[in-house]
This record gives structure tokens, sequence and C-alpha cells, in this order.
């Protein structure tokens, strides 16, 4: 399962520095995933923060020191998620009319706004219009670039890609913690609006940088452009690639996507990602996403400063750090390996391990709760959940958007990307309740129902989820049609797919053949 010759109909060679010029744009993409990380660790840090909490907070006098209202914690962190979901919903819809080039633009733009709001405002109301605005400008930032790395990587690197994106991510929330603890003990407003200021550096880095790159050729074919196709696909495979290995490339990606429009290329694309064949996908791709919300990282991500405080850690700052470079750790432990080993494999191994992880801390709270040794215990297997599921994430994102076809790849990732946000929010919206001393106060004893949670996702990934290791999207479109069922994915192979690369191959090698006997013959005629 996590060995063995991987049988695929790629034509590129597989190595990494064939295709340095995709990997160059498609990191600068992964940009994207950065501003997601950076949200994440400065809100969190915020919410422990005295110069944000004297603006948005109260003065608590019992324990004299400064706290904020449970509800208007929940609405500050979960309203960017709810921002996220509609976003996410209207990716689909803005793709198909203008592409994805336009709608990472459109995330920059709504991220522009939405900060200088923050920056600016000391109103609760347009903090929250400003957060759900952010929303919106994330969950495209998100979705439109990992539909752009999905269709613009070769086949064998889509893993690598999942893995830098993921660690842009943790690089995000390593830098959004490390401003947040140079600035928390800071007592006036600058306290977070100089960690605010950060959102504007990478989406201005990537709006420039978009002027430079191609549009995905997949979303052009499914436009009927194939001249336009033809050349994005050249911008983003180095020069020195052989025409042969090119037009079996392309080859495969214009036949496959022409029959997948001509067999199903309706207009109403929210009903077809519904129907025959494409409801497995469908299904899959939305399940495969969720796993990041249904395992129980949302409330850890968002609380782990928080949560930290209250178990009565000392220096919750500086641990939440260390918690968060565990999560780099994993993702780059896991570059070593992806282009080794089966998907689910990894997949399995990340959602048990994060299963047990929640257990243990669970077990070690109930045990001695708020002990110095069970806030010991809570920040090691925090940090071991960190590792692990940072470890495996990004290729559950890969997945999802691997299972859908060509034209339908927006609208599919689109849902599932907000149910995993509406998913998000509703982990992020009732973690107060359970781990907020002035509720049920459970701490760490919330993780008894995320590891039954990672359980059931073990579960589902071993009978359900196909493995698509170094497969070419075209592969795993003709596996789908063929209703091959999921524990046959990695042994099939796609013979009709083959052939289209075979059929371009052939085509071009009899022109090199027939340009280089005409060479021949006005050699000989000028002699």
């Amino acid at each position: 399962m996590a060995a063995g010759a991987v049988i695929s109909a790629n034509p590129l060679q597989l190595d990494i520095r064939s295709h340095r010029k995709c990997l160059a744009i498609c990191f600068v993409i992964t940009i994207s995933s950065f501003q997601y990380g950076l949200d994440y660790a400065l809100v969190g840090g915020f919410m422990a923060m005295p110069g944000f909490l004297k603006v948005f907070g109260y003065y608590d006098e019992v324990g004299r020191k400064w706290a904020i209202d449970p509800t208007v914690q929940q609405l500050i962190s979960s309203l960017m998620t709810i921002g996220t979901f509609v976003g996410s919903l209207m990716v689909g819809p803005f793709s198909s009319r203008f592409g994805r080039r336009q709608g990472l633009w459109s995330a920059s733009a709504l991220n522009f706004v939405a900060t200088a709001i923050m920056i600016g405002t000391t109103n609760l109301g347009a903090l929250y219009f400003a957060r759900f605005m952010l929303g919106i400008s994330v969950g495209w930032f998100l979705t439109f670039a990992q539909v752009y790395i999905n269709e613009a990587a070769p086949a064998h690197l889509r893993g690598i890609m999942f893995a830098i994106y993921q660690s842009q991510l943790s690089i995000g929330s390593i830098v959004g913690a490390a401003v947040d603890n140079a600035t928390h003990l800071m007592l006036g407003q600058e306290a977070y609006r100089i960690p605010l200021a950060v959102f504007f550096a990478a989406p201005t880095i990537q709006t420039v940088a978009l002027f430079f790159f191609p549009e995905s050729p997949r979303w052009l074919m499914t436009q009927g452009r194939t001249e336009d196709a033809e050349a994005s696909l050249r911008r983003l495979r180095n020069n020195n690639i052989k025409e042969s290995e090119f037009q079996a490339e392309f080859n495969e990606i214009r036949v496959s996507t022409q029959q997948q429009m001509e067999q199903r290329g309706g207009k109403q694309l929210w009903i077809e990602m519904w129907k025959g064949r494409d409801r497995r996908r469908t299904l899959l791709s939305i399940a495969i996403i969720c796993f990041h919300c249904a395992n129980g990282s949302s409330w850890i991500n968002i609380y782990t400063t928080y949560f930290l405080t209250t178990a009565g850690v000392t220096e919750p700052f500086s641990y939440s750090i260390m918690v968060t470079c565990m999560g780099l750790i994993g993702v780059l432990v896991s570059l070593f390996f992806v282009r080794y080993i089966d998907r689910r494999v990894i997949v399995l191994t990340g959602v048990g391990a994060c299963g047990l992880c929640q257990l243990a801390f669970a077990v070690a709270w109930t045990a001695a709760p708020g002990t110095v040794v069970s806030a010991k215990v809570v920040v090691a297997f925090i940090s071991l959940f960190t590792f692990f599921y940072v470890a495996y994430a990004p290729y559950a994102w890969l997945m999802g958007g691997e299972y859908p076809n060509n034209h339908l790849r927006a609208h599919t990732y689109g849902i599932g990307t907000a149910l995993n946000f509406l998913g998000n929010w509703l982990g992020v919206f009732t973690a107060p309740y359970f781990i907020n001393p002035a509720s049920l106060g459970w701490n760490a004893k919330y993780g008894y129902i995320w590891f039954g949670s990672n359980m059931i996702l073990f579960v589902f990934t071993w009978f359900f989820i196909p493995e698509t290791r170094d497969r070419t999207l075209e592969e795993i479109h003709e596996m789908f049609e063929a209703n091959v069922p999921a524990r046959k994915f990695k042994g099939y192979v796609c013979e009709s797919t083959r052939a289209m690369a075979n059929a371009a191959m052939k085509e071009k090698d009899v022109e090199a053949v027939h340009t280089e006997e005409v060479n021949k013959e006005r050699a000989s005629k000028e002699d």
C-alpha cells in the first residue's frame, strides 16, 4: 500500500529539475495560505492581549484584569469563518465566468479593504463587518489557489506543491504568533494594529506576481479556448521540455476536457455535480475536505493561546509559537515522503494519531485537572496533534481537488471548502462553552468528543477514499467514469488516457522524422 511502482499515464519526466518554472509559479500562488495561517495566529492571540481587550473587552473587577465577553470572542473568531463559507460558495459561479487569476486578484482587493477597516476602527460593529469581509477574502485565497495548483502542477509534483502550500500556512501562523508575542505587552492600540498591518504584505506580493503568470490551462479548455490553453501550458512548463512530452500532456488535457464537456457540459453546474458518476466524485471531494473541521483542529488552532492561559501554562504566547513550529516541522517532514508513500496511508496515519492525541490530553486533564503536570501533558499532546495534523492536512485538500472533473472542480471544491468552514465555525463558536471556565469549564476534556470524530474519519478513509498518487487529473477522471472501486484505484491501468498521450507523441515523432527527411533532401539538392 505504501510502496511499489505507481501506474501512471503521466508523459512528463518524473523529476523536479525539469519543472522548476512551474514550481516557482505555484510557490507564489501558495502565498494565499500564508494569509490564512496569519489570521488564525494573530486573532487567537488578540484574545489574551490587554491592548486589544481595553478597546473591545472589559475590566474584570473580580479577577482584576482585562477580559472579553464570550459572545464577542465568538463573533470575532467565527465571523471570519462565516465569511469564508459565503466566499467559498461564490467561487464556482465566479470562476466559471472569470477564471482562477481574477479570483485571486479579487481576494487581494477585499483583503486590503477589510484590513484597513480593522486597523482604523474602535467600533465592534465595524470590526464584525471587517472580519466577515476578510473571511470572504480568505475563502477566495484558499480555494482559487488550491484549484489553480491542482490544474497547473505536473501530476507527480502536486503532492509536493500542496506540502509547500501547507508550509506557507504554518509560516503564516508562526509569523502571526511571533508578531503577537512582540506586541502583546503594549498597552495601547498599537498592540494589535501592528500585527494587523502584516495582512497587507502577502496579497501585495501575489497581486503583482499574477500579472506575469498564465491562467489555468484546464480552465481555458473548459471555455473552448484551445490555443490559449496550449499557450498557458507552455508558459507553465520549462522551455527545454521535449515537444513530444508537451504535446502528449496537452493532448490528454484537450481530449479529456472536450469529452467531459460533451458528456456533461450543461450550464446548471450546481445540479450537474450531483448527477450520475459526478455524485460520487462530489461526495468524496466534500468528505475529504471536511476532514479538516472534523478532526478538531479548528478549536485548537483558534484557542491555543487562550486555552494555555486558562490551563495555567506560564508564557502561553511562547508556547503557542512552539506549537505552531511543530506544525511546520510536520509538513516539512512530509515533503520527504509524499512522493513515495500513498496518500491513503498518510491520511490514515494522520487522523489516527490526531485522535489519540486528543484522547491523551483529555484523559490527563480528567485524572489531574488544573495541575502543573496535566498542563504539561496538554502542551505536549497539543504539539503532537499539530505535528500530525499539519503533516497530513495538505493531502486531504489535494485529494479534494483531484476528484472532480475539470469544469466542475471550482463548484465542487467551493462547496466542499464552504462546508468545511461551516464545520470550523461550529467548532469555533461552540468551543468557548466547553473550555471557558465561565461556562462548562471542560478545558482539555473537550478532546473526548474529537477522539470519536477522528475514529470515524479513519474508518471512512479505509473503505471509501481512492488512491490518486502520481495520477494525472485525466486518469482520475477515467477511473471514476469506469466506476472503479476505491480500493482498486492504485492498480488500475488507464488505457484511454495513455492512448491520448501516445497518439500525440507518435504524431510528433512522425513530424520530426518528416522534417529530418525534408532537411536531408534539401541538403542533397544544394550539394
